[in-house]
């Protein structure tokens, strides 16, 4: 009988599938692949660059079960969604304004992923994918705390309207909102946009916060 695969979005709900209102969650730390960029993600080579590394990554840690040195404590799973942290070097973060964006984009891993397993995978793609610049991915623990998020449904393009939904939640529940002040937009991808009509699109999004004094 085939052991069923863990999916880290049906395990963990509260993460991945927040409703429709702002709520609160205390987010803990977890371990992500990541790669770093900046500018419009749009036509954007660098970024298409990121999604199939962390991908080619990620894969050949799941599928390591079939290879020679298999982590101590792995088990099936599937391959979390993509998530990507949104912000700007100096003044305001705007959703509509994204020549001066930066970025990171990740993959959430299992616990069972150390640094040196993660420079196996690094190994193993570098092989399968020669083209793929590896040395961009880096191996992290991300550690985000307290937030406000909410799912959005619908384009891209109507994010800022979700986000303000967020902001007047805030505001009620006493909360300052961190991406105000430096801190990382968060969106977490829940639909695949090549296969997914936009007004259905499925985006957790999440914003760090702080309560004020």
């Amino acid at each position: 009988m085939t052991k069923k695969s863990f999916d880290f979005k049906k395990e963990y709900k509260a993460l991945y599938t927040p409703g429709s209102q702002p709520a609160v969650i205390e987010v803990p730390s977890m371990n992500f692949i990541m790669v770093d960029g900046s500018g419009d993600p749009n036509d954007n080579p660098d970024y298409q660059e990121a999604i199939e590394l962390l991908y080619g990554l990620s894969y050949a840690i799941k599928m390591s079960d079939k290879e020679d040195r298999q982590p101590t404590g792995y088990f099936p799973y599937v391959v979390p969604p993509l998530e990507g942290l949104w912000w700007v070097a100096d003044g305001p973060f705007s959703l509509t304004k994204r020549d001066n964006w930066r970025w990171t984009s990740m993959i959430r891993q299992p616990d069972f992923v150390t640094p040196d397993f993660f420079e196996w995978a690094c190994s193993k793609v570098k092989v399968k994918k020669p083209g793929l610049t590896v040395e961009k991915a880096r191996f992290e623990t991300f550690a985000e705390g307290l937030c406000v998020q909410v799912m959005h449904i619908g384009p891209y393009s109507t994010e800022p309207e979700t986000v303000q939904k967020m902001k007047d939640y805030m505001v009620q529940e006493g909360l300052m909102d961190k991406v105000e002040a430096g801190g990382k937009h968060h969106e977490i991808y829940l639909s695949d946009p090549k296969r997914t009509k936009p007004e259905r699109l499925k985006t957790a999004i999440r914003h760090p916060v702080m309560r004020s004094s």
